[in-house]
């Protein structure tokens, strides 16, 4: 397997992309489970299908590009494959030496995000970034994940206690780290606020790492261009998480910040993601009513 990603790797980036959509297709069509998700999150967020369709090839493009992402050899630069929009404000939030943490959901190219920074900013600005995730069940997996991951400038924290203390020590030397806070947690570790007018079961890891260190949040997205001409990496200022405010606000306006992004690339979303899963042991009859419209559907 490893030696077909190695194989993978050295394809152009449009050829992946293309191979991608199509299996992105055959996926939707073939898995009826999955079709219904997809269409059930397309429908609670109030959306047409027109604007939501290309999410089904973009979902087959994120995963063909992960050869290319994860076995590009270190120290090779991303050149013009990678523009930015918005990069003053992570400039303006390094000078404060706060600690910055940036934000995206299941949008686009999220793995361009980070290895587009370190490269940018990492260096210069002597502010590496931490990177939360989920280490692969797969050992062959974890080894390719592990080694791609761990670029110049690009650190990893696993989704553990420890990972949560290397986070907070990254921040309070004045460094970077990012997260997806869509991510659905394990029971205990997060609340139930509003996604689309929908209760979910959200992170509080976000606010509280917010809360705790002081830090600068900023939202990013990677926004996957057409015939593989590469990404442009979207900064939009993060929402204002203040000591005061009780978890359960502190979701809301994550939430509320993570609709926005989506709205602005809905045909590049993960809607078949599992948003409204509801962890094992956790009760959904305890969550309250959902009675807060989305900042997304005010804006429609």
């Amino acid at each position: 397997m490893f030696v077909l990603l190695r194989l993978l790797s050295k394809c152009p980036l449009r050829l992946l992309h293309a191979f991608g959509a199509l299996a992105g297709w055959l996926t939707f069509l073939a898995s009826s489970t999955y079709r219904r998700r997809y269409r059930a999150n397309v429908a609670q967020a109030g959306l047409a299908w027109p604007a939501v369709r290309g999410g089904v090839a973009a979902a087959g493009r994120m995963i063909a590009e992960l050869p290319w992402l994860w076995l590009r050899p270190p120290g090779t630069p991303l050149g013009d494959r990678v523009s930015w929009d918005g990069a003053e404000l992570i400039a303006q939030a390094l000078q404060e030496r706060r600690g910055l943490v940036l934000m995206t959901p299941h949008l686009a190219c999220f793995e361009i995000c980070a290895q587009a920074y370190a490269e940018r900013f990492a260096e210069s600005a002597k502010a590496p970034i931490t990177v939360l995730f989920r280490p692969a069940r797969q050992a062959w997996l974890r080894e390719v994940v592990d080694g791609s991951r761990g670029r110049p400038g690009l650190d990893t924290a696993p989704a553990n206690l420890a990972g949560v203390r290397q986070m907070i020590r990254a921040l309070r030397q004045g460094h970077t780290i990012g997260l997806l806070p869509d991510q659905v947690p394990p029971d205990g570790l997060g609340v139930w606020a509003p996604f689309f007018g929908r209760q979910a079961y959200t992170m509080t890891l976000a606010s509280r790492l917010l809360q705790q260190t002081g830090a600068r949040a900023l939202l990013i997205w990677g926004e996957r261009l057409e015939k593989g001409r590469g990404y442009v990496v979207h900064v939009r200022p993060g929402p204002e998480i203040g000591r005061e405010i009780t978890p359960e606000s502190a979701a809301l306006l994550i939430n509320q910040s993570m609709e926005q992004l989506i709205c602005l690339a809905p045909s590049q979303y993960l809607w078949g993601y599992h948003r409204y899963k509801q962890p094992r042991g956790l009760d959904i009859a305890a969550a309250p009513a959902a009675a807060t419209a989305p900042a997304a559907e005010a804006e429609r």
